[in-house]
């Protein structure tokens, strides 16, 4: 997805109706900052956003995601290559997503060993060493909570029964008994408990 194409897109089609960006952002309850960010091809438009975005610009999402006017003849096949480029930025964020949990989850844990072994080898029995030892612990196990959500974030959980993906609650994925980023639960498809694996796509 080509981000300075769509954002000189969005200041195309906004000067055509004669909006400030000042304007536009007011629009949309936003800052002209964003709007200036988006036509300067740092950023697109939260998902949120856009539907708004596209009727006040007088466009369709297909067309602000091309950064172009789509002809109807080439609008099927325009929709397609959107869907196919939407699916690879997913996947990449979800990419992205669990190689920081594996980050997090190695740091936090050499950190804690470090401490603890630091901590038990320096000082003496007594109120210290058991603040030091209960601090780091919880900062830890804190790690691990942000990490999970890391890991549901990323992606989708397939039902081995039925191979139906779907995202589970937080709570669902923090119970449930696990190897890894496979987790034993039930699938909200076929209401069957099987080992679900991590996929990184929808399809």
């Amino acid at each position: 997805m080509d981000l300075i194409k769509i954002g000189k897109f969005i200041a195309y089609c906004r000067k055509s109706k004669s909006i400030t960006q000042e304007q536009l952002a007011e629009k949309l309850y936003i800052t002209d900052r964003a709007v200036s960010k988006w036509e300067r091809g740092l950023s697109l438009p939260d998902a949120d956003k856009m539907l708004d975005l596209c009727n006040i610009l007088g466009i369709s999402v297909n067309e602000l995601l091309s950064g172009e006017m789509i002809d109807m003849k080439n609008y099927e096949k325009k929709t397609e290559e959107l869907l196919v480029e939407l699916t690879k930025q997913d996947e990449l964020k979800n990419r992205k997503l669990m190689v920081s949990m594996w980050a997090l989850l190695i740091i936090s844990f050499i950190f804690y060993v470090v401490i603890l072994l630091l901590a038990v080898n320096t000082l003496e029995e007594g109120v210290l060493l058991g603040t030091i030892i209960c601090v780091s612990t919880v900062v830890f196990v804190i790690a691990g909570f942000i990490a999970l959500k890391f890991e549901l974030d990323a992606g989708y959980y397939e039902c081995k029964k039925c191979n139906h993906r779907f995202i589970p609650k937080y709570l669902d994925v923090l119970i449930a008994p696990h190897m890894c980023t496979t987790r034993y639960m039930k699938c909200p498809e076929c209401g069957r408990r099987s080992w679900v694996k991590k996929v990184m796509s929808k399809k």
